[in-house]
């Protein structure tokens, strides 16, 4: 996700140093850019420990339904689900669509662990 990774100057070529974008940049634009860098390479963290958090919550639940036998997916709860997160995306000037398509890559990716639960306590 990072932006740092594989860097272009616009020539075609690409630095992956993450520390400058080719020879001759003014120095506070480099400065500028490994600032913003830096930022986003600590969002992604943060980003990645939410994911890890939420799995965490997820995978509760998918032993709670697979103990009272209860189907993995809930169509409804994503539909609502899906619709708080466009509300949300579009407040935070997020393209919703984008936000959408994340959630519905989650949702599957927590639908396929609840089965793999659900399937283990049979």
């Amino acid at each position: 996700m990072s932006e740092s990774s594989g860097n272009h100057d616009g020539t075609g070529t690409s630095d992956t140093s993450g520390t400058h974008d080719g020879p001759g940049i003014d120095p506070s634009v480099a400065a500028e850019l490994t600032r913003l860098r830096e930022s986003i390479d600590n969002i992604d963290a943060a980003v990645v420990h939410m994911l890890a958090e939420r799995f965490k919550c997820t995978q509760q639940v998918g032993v709670l339904k697979a103990r009272h036998e209860l189907p993995p997916a809930d169509p409804a709860r994503e539909a609502r689900q899906i619709a708080r997160l466009r509300e949300l995306a579009g407040s935070a000037k997020l393209d919703p669509a984008f936000a959408e398509k994340l959630l519905n890559f989650i949702i599957a990716e927590v639908i396929r662990h609840h089965e793999t639960i659900a399937d283990g306590a049979r």
